[in-house]
């Protein structure tokens, strides 16, 4: 599957930073990265099954940035995305407006490549789809029920279920209860209700063929469809190794699906963690309510656009509050991020200004320090504030300004 097109990174004196991240499996901020130069980073992608909404935006806002502080400490980054172009939403929306499953994917996932270009994110290396991946999904499944993690269900469904007994540190990642994990298992996409299951939090490995759905050759197990927390566990594992340094995404993804994909690839391979840090954006909400497809009060990054909205200003926005938080979408949050980009602009066509490298290095800081972008903004904002008001004489500045929060933030002002 192709990525989206790229921009150029502007390359800024100095080096970089080490980078500080908050690991949801800790409860801490640690360092990022292992012991090798190089950085790889996993980030769950979208559901094609409509367009980008801001809650989308946000979090690959926040792995971009991560990409962007490694990238300026010097680091090479191998980022890998996925796209679960088969499951059971996307068959869903596409059954209920009478529409090719296959279309409605590679519609709305070409309008993520457009929104995601606009926003400038650097795009990964590899853009995998479930469907292309489905060979070495099969490959994966097939190798838990040998080693006995995984079993098929005795009721002639074919379905294949992972068996949490297999990970004895299952529930390390999330550090929910027993009874927080069912609640949520039930709400985000489980079966604990599933009759014949060894245990009520086993998440699906393989459903088997279904009348009027989709299904692949599944080798041993027959034919159908992979289950959701194996699809991003076997990509992973193929194009980043066993241990990655940043696996990413929402923070409703933290149980069950990054618990269960870390346990499925720590069950294939023997290593743990399978990463370094979990690490999780908040939730974007609209007028008080969490920004779902379930509520229907998406705010598309497409309509934005159309709109007329600058996506910088868009992305200022975005990262005016920290990326832990959860938080709300507001049209004062928009006017004011439209404000804020026009002053930086102003301010980048100056003449002279306040000292560029003491600027940078502070911006460096904050965004290392787990990302903390309103304190690099706040910065940003000071020193704007000054050299609008004719203060300082530094004639390289406001070219040093405009390339660092290009660099570091991703906003392009010039």
């Amino acid at each position: 599957m192709e990525s989206w097109t790229g921009h150029e990174v502007p390359r800024l004196p100095g080096s970089g930073q080490p980078l500080a991240l908050f690991d949801s499996a800790r409860r801490a901020v640690h360092p990022s990265g292992g012991p090798a130069g190089a950085r790889t980073i996993y980030v769950c992608g979208i559901t094609p099954y409509d367009a980008t909404h801001l809650g989308h935006a946000a979090t690959m806002i926040t792995f971009d940035l991560v990409q962007r502080a490694w990238r300026d400490a010097g680091h090479e980054v191998t980022y890998v995305q996925n796209v679960t172009d088969i499951d059971d939403p996307l068959l869903e929306r596409a059954a209920r407006d009478g529409e090719d499953w296959v279309v409605l994917a590679m519609r709305e996932t070409a309008l993520f490549r457009e929104d995601m270009e606009s926003l400038r994110m650097i795009p990964p290396e590899h853009y995998v789809g479930a469907v292309e991946s489905i060979p070495a999904i099969v490959e994966k499944v097939a190798a838990l029920v040998d080693r006995g993690a995984a079993y098929r269900l005795d009721d002639g469904t074919g379905d294949v279920y992972f068996d949490v007994a297999a990970a004895p540190a299952f529930g390390y990642e999330s550090n929910l209860s027993r009874e927080q994990m069912l609640a949520f298992f039930a709400e985000r996409g489980g079966d604990p209700e599933r009759a014949g299951k060894r245990d009520p939090l086993d998440p699906l490995l393989w459903r088997g063929a279904r009348d009027g759905e989709p299904a692949w050759a599944g080798g041993s197990f027959g034919p159908g469809r992979p289950g959701w927390h194996i699809e991003c566990a076997s990509i992973a594992l193929d194009l980043l190794g066993d241990t990655i340094d940043v696996q990413g995404g929402g923070n409703d993804l933290l149980f069950p699906h990054h618990e269960c994909s870390a346990a499925h690839a720590e069950a294939l391979t023997g290593a743990a963690p399978f990463a370094r840090h979990y690490v999780h954006a908040g939730m974007i909400g609209l007028d008080g309510e969490k920004m779902s497809k379930s509520e229907g009060n998406l705010v598309f990054v497409s309509r934005l656009r159309a709109d007329g909205i600058d996506p910088m200003a868009v992305r200022l926005a975005l990262v005016a509050d920290h990326y832990r938080v959860d938080r709300q979408w507001t049209d004062d949050l928009l006017k004011t991020a439209q404000q804020r980009l026009a002053r930086w602009r102003e301010a980048a066509a100056a003449g002279s200004g306040p000292s560029g490298a003491d600027l940078l290095a502070g911006v460096r800081a904050r965004v290392c320090d787990d990302l903390d972008t309103p304190g690099a903004l706040a910065l940003v904002d000071e020193w704007v504030d000054r050299a609008l008001a004719g203060a300082g004489d530094d004639r390289e500045a406001p070219a040093l300004m405009a390339r660092t929060v290009d660099a570091l933030l991703g906003v392009r002002l010039v």
